[in-house]
């Protein structure tokens, strides 16, 4: 078999490559390389530049790479963004979907897996999420995760295509540091990025319900999201009638407040908070339930906290061995 991942050069796109040639299955990437970088990728995986909009570039590979499956992770996802620009996050994220799902129909692709997110829950009023929480998006970037998913579902009744929408918690991270995260969007390089500039972490509210009164989230590492989708994967193979909606996560909530705390031990950094205005829309608990992706696939996540933190500021030094940051 032969894999297209889109997004392939990107932060989690490439630990799904590395981890997909790891398993013995052969693999090619479609990136435009807006934010992935070429030099992730393991020796010998074929790069094809180019927008998941372009169905004609689409038809090429799918036909020039002989490819039997699909696994769909090229996306925009900043939340701030897609609410100010909601109309260019349904383009990429959902008519780029759909682009990929028509050339993948039209090859005669048989199995698809689709990266989706918890965005989908939007503020979920309970301990754990389950699949069967009910989803309701708080911003576009969520909505346009949802409607992915219902394409995908929809695209696999009609063509017989094994499908699989994986729902990311919060992904941080790196399986070597030449694949760290180098955006600073999410949590843990927000924070390093901020004690680099010798300013304290920002804490968006600490007066939520919750036992310190910061955010509780379930962050992953993306070694685990990698070895989940290669699970997924052989499901896929094995099962030409999959249908699955699946959450990667641990189980286990962590506050912000918590997290900066061992970031602060594993830097040694002071990493004392400033605590800000809440963001709009952020809710005070999403942890996800593992329980059906453990019934179905066999697998849980190894990674603890620590190891994500570890590693990711492994990463971040390997980059920047200059600024290690210092605070009074």
């Amino acid at each position: 078999m032969t894999w297209l991942i889109t997004g392939g050069a990107g932060y989690i796109g490439s630990h799904v490559v590395r981890a997909l040639a790891g398993s013995g299955e052969s693999t090619v990437v479609l990136d435009d390389l807006s934010s992935g970088v070429a030099g992730r990728l393991p020796a010998g995986v074929p790069l094809e530049r180019g927008s998941v909009l372009d169905g004609a570039l689409l038809d090429r590979v799918m036909r020039e790479h002989a490819v039997t499956g699909v696994v769909h992770i090229a996306a925009k996802k900043q939340v701030g963004e897609s609410v100010e620009r909601p109309l260019y996050y349904y383009r990429e994220n959902v008519e780029g979907l759909r682009t990929v799902l028509q050339a993948a129909v039209g090859a005669g692709v048989g199995r698809f897996l689709f990266s989706s997110s918890a965005a989908v829950y939007g503020m979920p009023d309970t301990e754990l999420v389950t699949e069967a929480t009910p989803c309701a998006p708080i911003n576009p970037y969520g909505e346009t995760k949802l409607a992915g998913e219902w394409m995908v579902a929809a695209a696999g009744r009609a063509h017989a295509m094994a499908t699989a929408s994986l729902r990311y918690f919060n992904v941080a991270g790196a399986a070597s540091p030449d694949l760290a995260d180098t955006g600073v969007t999410n949590l843990v390089p927000m924070v390093f990025e901020r004690l680099a500039e010798g300013r304290p972490p920002a804490v968006f509210g600490a007066d939520y319900p919750t036992p310190d009164g910061t955010c509780v989230r379930d962050y992953i590492h993306v070694e685990d999201v990698a070895s989940a989708h290669v699970a997924a994967v052989q499901r896929l193979i094995a099962d030409p009638g999959a249908r699955l909606v699946l959450n990667i996560g641990r189980g286990e909530g962590v506050s912000v407040a918590e997290m900066i705390g061992v970031i602060g031990s594993v830097t040694g950094l002071s990493a004392e908070p400033e605590v800000v205005e809440r963001r709009p829309g952020d809710p005070a608990r999403v942890v996800a339930s593992a329980d059906l992706i453990a019934e179905e696939l066999g697998w849980a996540a190894r990674h603890d906290v620590r190891s994500m933190v570890a590693s990711a500021w492994e990463g971040r030094l390997a980059r920047h061995p200059e600024r290690t940051g210092a605070t009074g």
